[in-house]
């Protein structure tokens, strides 16, 4: 590293489903200050999930200014940014938002999704994007066409469909574009949109971005704004981002991701992909195999909702409880699941509960839940991949308690590797922004120069073998549950019952 970059300095920012997170870095990965706020989901109807994109840019705004405070602003060679995707605004030409954003979460679109999913063969969706990629409720073009019926007025005004990375490139810069990786379902082994899968949905392919490499430079931030004329990247979504906050690059490298759901990824170029599983396009060398399920650290905020209490209170009774037998067993579809399930009407539940059943083991038992869908994730991407992942680098914000991580590893089977960074987004989002302004000579590298572990967490040899059968018991419960969730699924229900 020369003495200029030595003395330049970096920012990540990343837009979470529940907080927006920015790092200011020195170009060696020094931290130098940071921010974090949350920001509110709305759920106005049965399925819904909203988030507010003006929330986004405040939080963004707000750590710009904090970090343009700093003695080192000067110093600032390159902004990162990465969201949460299938979450989507409806702009104008402007890039004004004509309604709240539509997140990753909201199912409302089902049923448009299935009728999409169904006119497209699983050949020619291959052939189209390389792998049988479903088209689900938060698929952009299920968004689409639901939008199109929902709201024509709306949809007949809007003018561009953008992720919330690119919204707020757009607002920082006045530029409008996205990358090929974020664009999950819409883009061929080309990194070029497929129009025979954007063909389903009319002028789908007109209200996209224009596609750019992720290390390319979007625009740079327009004056009157903090770091005025500072470039700032095309970017890349969470999942990738994360990936290498946590410090996978490389072929053969696994993570496990925990936020408010859990991403699991595995690199290889060697798996002709599988179904449920997202195989995404082959960029710079990197292949990568991922299972995100619907619901991780959502399931815990949940319970602490309903319990009345913080997240830190119940990671303190899960230190309390043992995980046995006669456990009950919880099922973390509260929105439905994603891969490798993507079944929009499955529903939480718990089974085998009894009266001795405190809040010790109830929180026990969600924790464990979300770690087998977890680990059905993680099955799925080794079959597509072609490859096992004995060893995952682990972090995130659900990756802090060190009583889930080792419920994880037992009941996954697998060795954790937390990351010693718990901003794995905008600390990737920093990473990229270092390889796009020159001062990091590649991801690979600096993911190996930069992230450090921070705990190794190992199956117990005992509580893993319990954690076999329990999670022969989870996939029954999910299959039992089929019928009953069906039944009550009021989109499904006869007009005469």
């Amino acid at each position: 590293m020369s003495d200029s970059q030595s003395g330049a300095a970096l920012i990540g920012v990343d837009i979470g489903t529940g907080s927006v997170k920015a790092l200011m870095c020195s170009a060696d990965g020094a931290l130098l200050d940071a921010y974090a706020s949350g920001h509110e989901t709305a759920r106005p109807a049965p399925g819904a999930a909203e988030q507010d994109p003006a929330d986004w840019l405040r939080h963004v705004e707000a750590a710009l200014a904090r970090f343009a405070a700093h003695p080192r602003a000067g110093d600032v060679a390159a902004i990162g940014v990465t969201s949460q995707v299938n979450t989507h605004v409806f702009c104008d030409a402007n890039y004004t938002p004509l309604r709240p954003a539509m997140t990753w979460q909201d199912t409302r679109p089902a049923a448009a999704a299935a009728r999409l999913d169904s006119t497209i063969d699983p050949d020619a969706k291959t052939a189209a994007l390389g792998a049988p990629i479903p088209i689900d409720a938060s698929h952009a073009l299920a968004r689409m066409a639901w939008m199109a019926e929902y709201d024509p007025a709306l949809w007949a005004a809007t003018a561009y469909v953008l992720l919330p990375k690119d919204f707020v490139v757009a607002q920082l810069t006045g530029e409008a574009g996205t990358d090929p990786i974020s664009a999950v379902g819409l883009v061929g082994p080309d990194l070029r949109y497929a129009s025979p899968v954007l063909d389903l949905t009319p002028r789908a392919e007109a209200l996209l971005p224009p596609l750019a490499d992720p290390l390319e430079i979007a625009g740079r931030v327009a004056p009157g704004r903090p770091f005025a004329g500072a470039p700032v990247t095309v970017g890349l979504m969470d999942a990738w981002a994360s990936m290498f906050g946590l410090g996978v690059a490389g072929e053969g490298q696994a993570m496990y991701l925990s936020g408010t759901s859990e991403v699991l990824g595995l690199i290889s170029q060697s798996g002709a992909g599988a179904p449920g599983v997202i195989r995404f396009p082959d960029w710079r060398g990197i292949t990568l195999h991922a299972g995100p399920t619907q619901s991780g650290g959502a399931s815990l905020l949940w319970l602490a909702r309903i319990m009345g209490r913080d997240i830190d209170a119940l990671s303190v009774l899960a230190a309390e409880a043992r995980i046995t037998a006669q456990s009950p067993l919880f099922l973390p579809h509260l929105e439905g699941e994603r891969a490798p399930l993507w079944d929009a009407q499955s529903r939480g539940a718990f089974a085998g509960l009894t009266s001795a059943a405190g809040p010790t083991e109830i929180v026990a038992s969600v924790m464990e839940g979300v770690a087998f869908a977890a680990r059905l994730a993680l099955e799925a991407i080794e079959v597509s991949g072609a490859r096992p992942a004995p060893r995952l680098r682990y972090g995130g914000g659900g990756a802090a308690s060190d009583i889930w991580g080792q419920i994880r590893a037992n009941a996954l089977g697998r060795v954790l590797e937390r990351a010693s960074a718990p901003q794995a987004g905008a600390m990737g989002a920093t990473v990229m922004a270092g390889v796009a302004s020159g001062l990091v000579p590649d991801l690979e590298g600096a993911t190996r120069d930069l992230v450090a572990t921070d705990r190794v967490f190992e199956p117990d040899p005992e509580a893993a073998a319990l954690a076999e059968d329990r999670f022969t018991a989870y996939q029954d419960l999910y299959r039992t549950m089929g019928p009953v969730n069906r039944r009550l699924d009021p989109t499904e229900r006869s007009l005469t019952t």
